[in-house]
């Protein structure tokens, strides 16, 4: 009954994907397409993990969170290379910063006690990490490759009067830090004033203490600030050194695809 429930309220929250297309097909935006595919794929998704989810939940084994979200780093980093085209070895730079920000975050979080070794909290957190890690690490590689591209001639100028690759590239580098940072940073500062996170509207949702809910939301908050600044850093500092030579030139190659 409970199931049956849960597609009707689906269902009839399809509703306002209605006005989504029709709010598009007005405006002539062109996106009923990917509105469909959004609205399938997510459902698809969502009851596939669901059903993953709760087989792992079943087996109480440490071995199977471990292989499942090694899958999620892996599928995550094949999608942010595939919006960071064209940025030389894409995809081991994204495992590489996607990987080490999860890991790093959830190893803190295990190694001080804050949350228990169990599927229950590594599963959801080690996703909400993973995903904000691909997003960041997406936006600094795309935002990394438009701006040594666009800004090809100061780069050139600055390593024809001696400068490193690293010090010719280094305004490119902040600026994308910041722009892939920055989001999350004011979300932060807006949390519990402008919206209310989605851990936490669940925990209230299920019946969960509201004190209770603010902790958690304040333990994921502070992992996520963690977790994209790690993820940040790591696609910049791996990605920008493709673009030039071991004698600090830049790749035509890469540049001109």
């Amino acid at each position: 009954m409970a199931g049956l429930e849960a597609v009707g309220s689906a269902l009839l929250a399809l509703g306002l994907v209605a006005v989504a297309v029709a709010l598009s097909l007005y405006e002539r935006l062109d996106l009923e397409k990917d509105i469909g595919i959004a609205v399938v794929r997510s459902f698809v998704q969502l009851a596939a993990v669901g059903y993953a989810i709760d087989y792992i939940f079943g087996l109480e084994s440490l071995l199977a969170v471990v292989l499942l979200l090694a899958g999620m780093v892996g599928f995550a980093a094949w999608t942010s290379a595939r919006r960071a085209s064209g940025v030389p070895r894409a995809l081991p730079v994204a495992a590489g910063a996607i990987g080490v920000a999860a890991v790093a975050t959830l190893g803190v979080l295990l190694l001080l006690q804050i949350v228990p070794p169990t599927a229950r909290y590594l599963i959801p957190l080690g996703g909400m990490v993973i995903g904000n890690a691909m997003n960041t690490a997406s936006l600094t590689l795309t935002r990394v490759r438009d701006d040594v591209a666009e800004q090809r001639t100061k780069v050139e100028a600055a390593l024809a009067l001696g400068a490193t690759s690293r010090q010719a590239v280094a305004p490119v580098l902040k600026t994308a830090l910041r722009s892939a940072m920055i989001p999350l940073i004011d979300s932060t500062k807006t949390t519990g004033i402008i919206f209310l996170p989605g851990a936490m509207v669940g925990m209230i949702i299920a019946g969960a203490d509201p004190l209770e809910a603010a902790r958690l939301q304040i333990v994921v908050m502070y992992m996520l600030l963690g977790s994209v600044s790690i993820a940040a850093i790591l696609a910049g500092l791996l990605s920008y050194r493709s673009f030039f030579t071991p004698r600090h030139q830049l790749e035509p190659a890469t540049l001109d695809q």
